[in-house]
């Protein structure tokens, strides 16, 4: 059944935010990738309907969101080629990183660096989501956090988990920043396999 409400809280930067039914009830957690496309943006103070949906913690999330007054939207067949979904992109490169190692251009303990730190991203982003759709902001965990362990090799969990959690899909200088530590990250990896560099840290660490 789907409720009318107002939203009381919402986050711009970060597209979130959260709705009070009509009459009282409880808060639910309000994402601005629930808005059909092309809506305009969501704002403190309006009002919407939404159909609440209690995740496996018991947590409610609002679906199918629409502006009050506003229609559903009739689908219509795009033109445009469907990108691939973040996850797809970042279990593919893992895949393609275990492909490297198997013909000899990356050593396998860079291939574990990128397995292990994909797990811990995936791993901080999920913390992230659940922190900010509880409301917990002293639990959030800060933006150049994410980014650090992405630079580190942790962008393809991370890829993963943004689609699967859609988190941290909005925010235009998150993903701008997300792009630049992908781009440093495989040009420093790069570097390391073609110089040698790498082949000799690992001797080094051998000893």
């Amino acid at each position: 059944m789907r409720f009318a409400g107002r939203i009381t809280e919402w986050n711009d930067d970060k597209g979130f935010g959260f709705v009070v039914p009509n009459g009282g009830g409880t808060r639910t957690f309000v994402h601005i990738s629930q808005f059909p496309p092309g809506a305009r943006r969501p704002a403190a103070g309006d009002l919407i309907s939404y159909l609440p949906v209690v995740d496996e913690r018991g947590r409610s999330n609002a679906q199918q969101i629409r502006h009050a007054g506003a229609r559903a939207a009739v689908a219509r067949p795009s033109s445009r080629q469907p990108r691939m979904p973040r996850a797809a992109l970042g279990a593919g490169s893992l895949v393609i990183g275990v492909v490297a190692w198997a013909t000899g251009f990356l050593p396998l303990a860079l291939l574990a660096v990128y397995f292990g730190m994909s797990l811990v991203s995936y791993l901080m982003y999920w913390a992230d989501k659940s922190a900010a759709q509880e409301g917990r902001s002293r639990s959030r965990t800060p933006e150049s956090h994410l980014h650090l362990v992405d630079l580190l090799g942790g962008w393809p969990g991370a890829l993963i988990a943004r689609q699967q959690f859609r988190h941290k899909t909005v925010k235009h200088t998150f993903k701008f920043a997300f792009r630049v530590t992908v781009a440093v990250n495989l040009g420093g990896c790069v570097w390391l396999v073609k110089s040698g560099v790498a082949a000799e840290l690992l001797r080094l660490l051998a000893r």
